[in-house]
C-alpha cells in the first residue's frame, strides 16, 4: 500500500474501533484542513486482529466512519489518516522497524485497564505469567513490545519519542511510565532504562466517545450510503480528547481540531471515569440482569437510571467538588448520551472487565466517602449489581459470554462455592485493595444485593 509523504509519523498499537473513531478521526480532520505534517502507521501486538488489519490494508488504510446524533441523523465520512498498515508478525519485526524510524515521533496505544498489569497500588504485577514471559524476552504485552521498539530506536540513534496513552486508565501516562520503568528494571536493562528516562515523555490523556463494536447493520448502512467497506466503524456525535501538553519530539497541532491541551488532565479524567465509565457499567450490569440487550434500554428504565443518577449525585459530586467542570450538567449529559437509541451499544460490550472496573472506576469513590465519614449506599449499589451479575455468570445464566481480561475464573467461581459468597467477594484484594474485608463495606453491599434481588423479582423477564 502507499506510504506517507508526511515528515512525521504516529505509530499506533491497536487497530480497534475506538482508535479509528477517535484519534484517527482527529488526525484525519487536521489533515483535511491542510495540515499534513503527520500521518498514522498502525499495527497490533497480538494476532487476534488480523482480519481487520488485512481489510484495512486492502483498502489502503481508508475506512468509513458512521456518526449518529441523538435524533438518529447519520453522517458518513471516509477517514484517510492511516498511511501504513503493518501486517502482524509474531516477532513484531514490522512494529519494531516502524517504531525505530526517526520520522516516528509519537508511539500511541489503546489497551484495556488490565493491559497495564498494575496492582491496587499501581505497581507492575511482575508475577503475571505474560509479564514474566516478556521479562524473559517475549513480546506479548505492551511492555515487551515497547522494550523491543525502544531498544532498536536507541541502537539506531533515532532520537526521542513520546509514548502516548489513549485509554481509560486513570493517570495513564504517569502510571504507564512507572510500569515501564519497573519492567525495564526487572529485565535488568540499565542502559535502556537510562535512555528511556532521557528520551521519552508519557503525557496523561482522557479520551471520550461511545464507539460500539460495529455489527453487520453498520456495514449494511454504510453500503446503502454508497461506501464499499469491509471495516467501517460507528460512533456517537459527542467526542472529547484532553491531553497533558508534554511532548518531547513535537506533536500535531491538535488544538486546531478541538483537542484540549492542558497542564493537568486529572479533573477531566476523574469526572469521566467516575461519572461516565462507572455509570455505564452500572447500567450494563443492571440491564443485563433485567433481560435487556442495549444500554439505551436500561437508561430509559426509571429504576436503572435512578441508580446511576443517585450514585453520581449523592457520592461522586461530593468527592470531586470543587471542579472546573459543572458536574451536575456533565451527569445529565452522560445519561442523555446513554439514552440514544441509535447507538445500540450492547450491555455485553460495556459489562466486560468488571474486575478492572470495580477497583478502577468504583472503589475510589467508596474509599473517599468512607474516609470522609459520608454515606456510601448509592455507590455500594454498583458492586452489588456486579455481584448479582457475577452470580448469574457462575450459574451459566447470562445471555452472552462474559469477557474479563483480569478475572481468574476459578477465583470468581470460588466466591459462590464458599459458605459465604458475599464475604468472599468483599474480601478479595484484587477488587477492593485496602477496603477488602471491611465489615461496613460488606454490610452496605449486602443491603444493596438484597434490594437488587427484590427489584429483579419484579422486573426480570421470564
Amino acid at each position: 500500500m502507499t506510504t506517507s509523504a508526511s515528515p512525521y509519523t504516529i505509530l499506533h498499537l491497536g487497530t480497534g474501533s475506538f482508535h479509528r473513531a477517535h484519534q484517527a478521526w482527529y488526525l484525519h480532520t487536521l489533515r483535511e484542513q491542510g495540515d499534513r505534517d503527520w500521518s498514522l502507521t498502525v499495527g497490533n501486538i497480538r494476532g487476534d486482529g488480523n482480519a481487520v488489519l488485512d481489510a484495512l490494508a486492502a483498502q489502503q488504510g481508508a475506512y468509513t466512519l458512521e456518526t449518529v446524533d441523538p435524533k438518529g441523523h447519520r453522517e458518513y465520512e471516509t477517514i484517510r489518516s492511516i498511511a501504513r498498515v503493518l501486517p502482524w508478525q509474531a516477532d513484531l519485526a514490522n512494529l519494531v522497524a516502524a517504531g525505530a524510524d526517526p520520522r516516528t515521533r509519537i508511539i500511541s496505544f489503546t489497551v484495556t485497564e488490565g493491559g497495564y498489569y498494575l496492582d491496587e497500588h499501581h505497581r507492575l504485577d511482575t508475577a503475571n505469567a505474560d509479564l514474566r514471559a516478556d521479562i524473559d524476552g517475549a513480546r506479548t504485552t505492551l511492555y515487551g513490545a515497547l522494550r523491543a521498539i525502544l531498544q532498536e530506536r536507541m541502537r539506531a540513534d533515532a532520537g526521542p519519542v513520546t509514548l502516548q496513552n489513549c485509554d481509560n486508565l486513570r493517570s495513564n501516562g504517569e502510571r504507564f511510565h512507572a510500569g515501564m520503568r519497573a519492567f525495564l528494571d526487572a529485565v535488568g536493562d540499565t542502559t535502556l532504562l537510562a535512555w528511556f528516562d532521557a528520551n521519552t515523555r508519557c503525557p496523561d490523556a482522557m479520551v471520550d466517545r461511545i464507539v460500539p463494536r460495529p455489527g453487520p447493520d453498520v456495514r449494511e448502512r454504510v453500503a446503502a450510503a454508497g461506501f464499499d467497506d469491509d471495516v467501517p466503524v460507528m460512533g456517537e456525535r459527542f467526542i472529547q480528547w484532553v491531553i497533558e501538553d508534554d511532548f518531547i519530539a513535537g506533536r500535531p497541532r491538535w488544538e486546531k481540531v478541538g483537542v484540549q491541551l492542558v497542564d493537568s488532565v486529572l479533573p477531566y479524567e476523574e469526572a469521566k471515569i467516575r461519572i461516565l465509565n462507572a455509570t455505564h457499567s452500572c447500567i450494563a450490569w443492571a440491564g443485563t440482569l433485567a433481560g435487556l440487550q442495549f444500554i439505551h434500554e436500561g437508561t430509559h428504565d426509571a429504576a436503572i437510571r435512578k441508580a446511576g443518577f443517585d450514585y453520581v449525585t449523592e457520592d461522586v459530586i461530593p468527592c470531586l467538588s470543587p471542579s472546573p467542570i459543572d458536574l451536575a450538567t456533565y451527569r445529565d449529559t452522560v445519561l442523555d448520551r446513554f439514552s440514544n437509541p441509535n447507538i445500540r451499544d450492547t450491555n455485553q460490550r460495556v459489562a466486560a472487565d468488571g474486575f478492572s472496573k470495580i477497583p478502577g472506576f468504583i472503589a475510589p469513590t467508596l474509599r473517599e466517602q468512607i474516609a470522609a465519614g459520608r454515606p456510601f449506599e448509592a455507590t455500594a449499589r454498583l458492586p452489588a449489581l456486579f455481584f448479582v451479575f457475577l452470580e448469574a455468570w457462575h450459574q451459566g445464566k447470562l445471555p452472552y459470554d462474559y469477557q474479563d481480561g483480569v478475572m481468574d475464573p476459578a477465583v470468581a467461581h470460588g466466591f459462590f462455592e464458599s459458605a459465604d459468597p458475599l464475604s468472599a467477594f468483599t474480601e478479595n484484594t484484587l477488587l477492593w485493595g485496602s477496603l477488602a474485608g471491611r465489615s461496613d463495606l460488606r454490610e452496605a453491599i449486602g443491603q444493596q444485593v438484597d434490594d437488587v434481588r427484590s427489584w429483579l423479582a419484579v422486573v426480570q423477564r421470564p
